[in-house]
């Protein structure tokens, strides 16, 4: 049984693919359980040494595999080729970084363990398998592929069924780097393929992307085996411009997070939110950059065909009590969607509660920045979030109050392109992280061990020979220690 992959701007065929049923799934999960096993006993300069040259190699494939992006996503050329920069640089820097962050290491032991020696480092989980989206179906899913690759495990990855070409060539090129064994595998398949995987319990870890409901079900299928998932679900994040905001630059960066890739990215710019005294000249701004704009040039199509109804029916929504000021329920033209800002739309509309995944914005008057923050705290997602404000003190105090796993400051979605940042949400938008150091050990166990060097003379206190005066001994040490109130 196979399945074909589209162009969505043209229809075309890009590619068949299998749909890999349960029993492939499991051969393809025992396959990689002995890659694992090999990957793990390689040791970690080695891995770096095959993990930079797969990154050399994908760098040598840049325009190919970003041709590939296009073909399966319609979204231009230009952003195809963004998408697989930020890729190798994560890449890079999860090889450089994995030895020195999970790599064994001595921690202090205390007074009381004085006759110790500890040591923490972190161990490869095995199998890990990555669930991936197709609004970016490159460098989303190798955020957690390249981090659990450096970690040291082997990885199944089940690319979107909408993107499933560029999941291949992903597993083509790594083993170029990694020959002789499959470490990264990709499985194609519609939805049941996805849930095969994450019901193997030979799968130590999921990491996923995608929708929250869709999240809930890969769980429920972890949960009978208690796996552990980490999820990176959507977002309806917010922006805020304070009264002292460069305006043009503001506004720029609004319209770049809310259209680039047609709205279709989980960090975008959704929700906007902008201090009275400002606002009226924001909004010039805003309108006159936005007019520039042209769907289908500057960006793509709508990828997944059932998104349109969605984007649909949350313009209709926001224009019943809103006033549309750019775009409106004809900007839908399938597969395109042309801008569409709506201003003064309810916060309990569907048009500012729930994702709408497309190249459309609500944007809010609000009394000042504390109204804004309290507004874009209201609500059930917490990714990514913007502040724009040149007194750094209070731009700094707005974004560490945000309600999300990320803020930009003075910059748009930024944050995804520091590896050693970590990235991943709160409440609907998940939990969990990728990228960074944090990204390394989601891949890992953590494995304490406490060495006895030498025994306590009078302190034999894990005894049943202990003597009552080793007790005591122990009580006027923790008094000595511990027990002086700070005033």
């Amino acid at each position: 049984m196979t399945f074909d992959s589209l162009n969505p701007a043209t229809g075309e065929v890009v590619g068949t693919h299998p749909q890999h049923d349960a029993e492939a799934v499991g051969l393809a999960v025992a396959r990689a359980e002995q890659a694992a096993a090999w990957w793990a006993e390689l040791g970690a300069g080695e891995r770096r040494r095959r993990l930079l040259d797969y990154k050399a190699i994908v760098t040598q494939n840049l325009r190919p595999l970003a041709e590939l992006v296009h073909q399966e996503t319609g979204k231009p050329r230009g952003d195809a080729v963004l998408e697989i920069v930020l890729t190798i640089t994560h890449l890079d820097w999860a090889a450089r970084n994995a030895e020195k962050v999970l790599g064994r290491r001595r921690v202090a032991t205390g007074l009381i363990g004085l006759n110790l020696a500890a040591t923490l480092e972190y161990l490869p989980l095995g199998v890990v398998g990555v669930i991936g989206p197709w609004n970016y179906p490159v460098f989303t899913p190798m955020g957690s592929i390249s981090y659990a690759l450096a970690a040291g495990n082997a990885v199944v990855f089940k690319p979107s069924e909408l993107t499933p070409g560029c999941g291949v060539r992903l597993a083509e090129l790594f083993a170029q780097a990694v020959p002789e064994h499959p470490v990264l595998q990709t499985i194609t398949g519609l939805g049941e393929t996805g849930a095969a995987l994450a019901g193997d319990p030979r799968v130590k870890k999921v990491a996923f992307t995608g929708s929250t409901a869709t999240a809930k079900r890969v769980m429920a299928a972890c949960a009978r085996n208690l796996t552990p998932i980490v999820a990176e679900c959507g977002g309806k994040d917010a922006f805020i411009v304070d009264a002292d905001a460069d305006l043009r630059a503001a506004a720029d960066a609004c319209l770049w997070g809310a259209l680039s890739n047609a709205g279709q990215t989980c960090v975008g710019v959704e929700r906007v939110y902008v201090v009275d005294q400002v606002y009226e000249p924001f909004m010039r701004e805003l309108k006159e950059l936005a007019s520039t704009v042209k769907a289908g040039e500057h960006y793509g199509p709508i990828t997944m065909p059932a998104q349109l109804d969605i984007i649909r029916r949350h313009i209709e929504d926001a224009v019943k009590t809103g006033k549309a000021v750019k775009g409106g329920p004809e900007s839908v033209r399938a597969p395109y969607v042309d801008p569409v800002i709506v201003e003064d739309v309810p916060e309990d509309s569907a048009a500012v509660r729930e994702e709408t995944f497309g190249p459309t914005i609500t944007v809010r008057r609000t009394r000042d920045a504390r109204e804004a923050l309290e507004l874009a705290n209201a609500s059930a997602y917490g990714l990514g979030g913007t502040v724009f404000s040149r007194d750094t003190r209070g731009a700094m105090r707005l974004a560490r109050l945000m309600r999300s796993g990320a803020t930009a400051i003075n910059s748009v979605i930024s944050f995804a392109g520091v590896p050693s940042l970590p990235f991943g949400g709160v409440g609907d938008s998940g939990f969990g992280r990728i990228h960074g150091a944090d990204g390394l050990r989601e891949f890992a166990r953590p494995k304490a061990i406490a060495r006895q060097r030498f025994a306590l003379p009078g302190m034999n206190l894990t005894s049943f020979a202990r003597a009552p005066g080793e007790l005591e001994r122990l009580i006027r040490m923790v008094t000595i220690l511990h027990g002086r109130r700070k005033r």
